[in-house]
């Protein structure tokens, strides 16, 4: 699901220039030669030859089908069986909890329960048969509250259908909200009450308390709530493993843990497993021990985060489990599976993806200490948001957005008129003509003012946006507060971003120049509102063939390939270049949801002019004029935001180091970016709000004495100019480059030299 491709980069002028929406245009002279028009394409030309639909992947050997067709839930988060009934509990994130009968034609929901906080999970007493108690984990809103997360229990009265006393309430513990609650509540089987707690921070961890034991964030307590101490509304076992430990709190049964999105006890061997969310690069599953220790904000994983930190008084324990952000992106723990509908399954512990809609299993060897048999089971649309096991061990996936419980089934065989996925480019419907690049019609060109460095290739860029579908204007705002984070535009479902790259391979001899690949970046529009992913954006990679005529589409692993370079400078003559064709997954690290999925195609990268063949006009102010915007926009290009183009000399210094840094760093280094450092090098932000000027590097000084992340000034002490320039471990940008672009090198020390001290 949720795999992007890489978008904004280089334009290419001369040759391979602007192409008109009807077929090959004079691109002969420099656009400055050319006329100057109030409008690039005078007339709108709907494109129509779409072919880019369906999966290139085989099919998937499971589906996810709604278990309970005629009943739908609001943002349903929790779902568990009510012992002694043949019934489920469901809990709504915005305070409803309802019961219905588990029967797959059943028709009525019942309210359990409501509450004026949000709910974020539940669970029953193992005795619930005889005392009625429900618990759950009520959450208020408002961050950094004092006690803002409680679990309450209440009394479930003996009626049928059931329902909850709301006047038993009976608080039991509570920590302060902010930023990650957990929140999952699940009895184990001892019979004591184990509850997750997140870190309580937005980002980075910034309480730095996961690696302490003196506060109840960031662990998974254990306590047992039908014996309280004297004093308190639960009691501590006295084998938890921090009791007598001075300052520790007694409740911890294991720390470590950024996000712990569900958890769940394995009915056949009492294991705790864990599902943790990750920051910027992974995804974790963990088997939970006494005492353990999972690392957060040490390490994510089994990588580093902030390694300079305080460890904790117990070794770090490595992930079962780890997923990089090329394929999960909010990992929700499941359950080992011990139901008897899906034999093949038995033993697999199965969990799914928030962001994504993926479901995987594996499973344990416990003498290994591994796990084996790990793949993919189903690839969906479903924002599962949790998994729950009923009393037969059959397991279900909660759908956040759509609203459904629904449950693995085998998948048929696929359907004979299914469409083809065009394995060639020529058999996508963007080109009339592959050889000599010429788009369909209604295919639109486009550039952008800032470019990013992809090892000196020169790139064409296209937007295919089918039929009549119009581009919401800055219409994506989401994640908010995000300073300095400009609105994105929301593009139609079927869109079909184009890009390809070409090298030359005598430097600066266009002659030489060879086409590589083309990326194609494909949107769909899904369910819900954009906070919680209202689209989704598919990547796919096609390489070019020698004779340059058309372009295969490469294995979803993606590949390498080396290319041979004439350099002078080479004892040679000439050098190899690897190029690195990216997976269909890869550049989700780039392509987030806080950088509005696609890069190049804003305000601030597209407000420029641009050589349509025949003339040069504003960009746009020709969409606008040809009707792709929905509406009219808000002021008049020249009064609207851009970036620069760097390489142009005669723009201000400032302007042109800081579009450098958009182009090539601000996607992930932004609020909610994934960039794993405290700063954020956006264009619009003023550069002491960037968090970069004189601050100590937060993951080593690369032996750079009295080194800071830019020091005005003195480029050589300056962290973001030394990872630029040079290559392997702590290279910035850490993918999708193995060249150095000594330009923009050149550019930046410029910049950090001319700052005034």
């Amino acid at each position: 699901m949720r795999r992007v491709i890489s978008l904004s980069a280089f334009s290419i002028v001369g040759a391979l220039a602007a192409i008109s929406l009807i077929g090959p245009a004079d691109t002969q002279g420099k656009p400055e030669d050319k006329p100057r028009k109030d409008f690039g394409i005078d007339k709108r030309v709907p494109w129509t030859t779409s072919h880019v639909k369906g999966s290139p992947e085989p099919p998937s050997p499971y589906l996810l089908e709604n278990a309970f067709p005629k009943i739908k839930f609001e943002n349903p988060l929790e779902l568990a069986p009510m012992p002694g009934t043949n019934r489920f509990v469901v809990a709504q994130q915005f305070g409803k909890i309802f019961t219905f009968e588990n029967r797959r034609d059943a028709t009525e929901k019942h309210l359990l329960l409501t509450l004026k906080q949000q709910v974020y999970s539940l669970c029953l007493h193992p005795k619930f048969s005889d005392n009625g108690y429900v618990y759950v984990t009520n959450v208020d809103p408002e961050e950094g509250k004092k006690d803002g997360i409680k679990v309450l229990r209440f009394k479930v009265k003996k009626v049928d259908p059931p329902e909850a006393d709301p006047t038993s309430e009976t608080l039991i513990i509570a920590w302060p909200g902010g930023g990650h609650t957990g929140g999952c509540v699940r009895f184990g089987p001892d019979g004591y009450m184990y509850v997750a707690v997140g870190d309580g921070s937005g980002i980075a961890d910034g309480l730095e308390t996961g690696q302490r034991i003196d506060d109840l964030h960031s662990s998974i307590l254990r306590i047992d709530v039908d014996h309280a101490d004297p004093g308190t509304t639960y009691g501590v076992p006295k084998d938890n493993p921090f009791v007598g430990v001075t300052g520790a709190r007694p409740e911890i049964w294991a720390y470590g843990l950024r996000q712990p999105w569900r958890f769940s006890f394995d009915t056949a061997t009492g294991d705790l497993w864990a599902g943790e969310v990750g920051q910027d690069l992974w995804e974790m599953v963990y088997r939970i021990e006494k005492g353990g220790n999972y690392g957060w904000s040490v390490q994510e994983g089994n990588h580093p985060f902030r390694p300079a930190r305080k460890k904790g008084p117990t070794p770090i324990l490595p992930p079962v489990i780890e997923h990089n952000h090329h394929e999960f992106r909010s990992l929700t723990g499941g359950y080992i599976y011990h139901g008897k509908r899906l034999p093949e399954l038995q033993g697999a512990y199965i969990y799914g993806d928030y962001d994504t809609g993926r479901v995987w299993a594996f499973r344990y060897d416990a003498k290994a200490k591994k796990a084996n048999d790990h793949r993919e089971l189903t690839d969906t649309q479903l924002r599962i948001v949790a998994w729950g096991e009923g009393l037969d061990g059959e397991i279900y996936a909660v759908d956040h957005q759509g609203g459904g419980i629904h449950r693995i089934i085998p998948a048929p065989p696929p359907a004979a008129d299914l469409p083809k996925f065009p394995r060639k480019l020529s058999e996508t419907g963007l080109f009339t003509s592959t050889k000599d690049h010429t788009p369909a019609p209604g295919v639109i060109p486009y550039s952008v003012n800032a470019e990013l460095w992809s090892d000196g290739a020169v790139k064409d860029r296209f937007m295919a946006i089918p039929g009549d579908g119009r581009i919401d204007y800055n219409a994506m705002t989401y994640p908010q507060p995000a300073p300095g984070a400009q609105p994105g535009w929301r593009f139609p479902d079927g869109t079909v971003m184009v890009k390809t790259f070409s090298l030359d391979l005598e430097p600066r001899n266009p002659k030489s120049r060879k086409r590589l690949e083309t990326r194609l970046l494909v949107g769909e529009r899904v369910a819900g509102n954009e906070d919680v992913g209202d689209q989704v954006w598919l990547g796919y990679t096609y390489l070019w063939n020698d004779d340059q005529t058309d372009a295969e589409l490469i294995e979803s692993k993606g590949l390498d390939k080396t290319y041979m370079i004439k350099d002078q400078k080479a004892a040679s003559g000439s050098r190899e270049q690897v190029w690195h064709f990216p997976s269909r997954t890869e550049c989700t690290l780039c392509h987030t949801m806080s950088a509005k999925y696609v890069l190049g195609v804003n305000t601030l990268q597209a407000n420029r002019d641009h050589d349509y063949g025949d003339c040069v006009a504003n960009q746009l102010a020709t969409f606008e004029h040809i009707g792709l915007f929905s509406k009219a926009l808000p002021e008049p290009p020249d009064k609207l935001p851009r970036t620069v183009d760097y390489k142009d000399t005669t723009q201000d210094l400032n302007a042109r180091a800081r579009s450098y840094l958009h182009a090539n760093c601000s996607h992930c280094h932004r609020k909610w970016g994934g960039g794993n450092a405290d700063f954020q090098l956006l264009f619009a932000l003023p550069l002491n709000e960037t968090g970069v000027l004189n601050v100590k590097p937060a993951h080593g000084d690369l032996d750079i004495k009295d080194a800071r992340l830019l020091v005005p000034g003195d480029a050589d002490k300056s962290l973001v100019l030394y990872r630029m320039n040079k290559l392997g471990l702590g290279r910035m940008p850490h993918v999708a480059s193995n060249v150095v672009d000594r330009d923009g090198v050149a550019l930046l020390r410029e910049w950090i030299e001319k700052m005034p001290r």
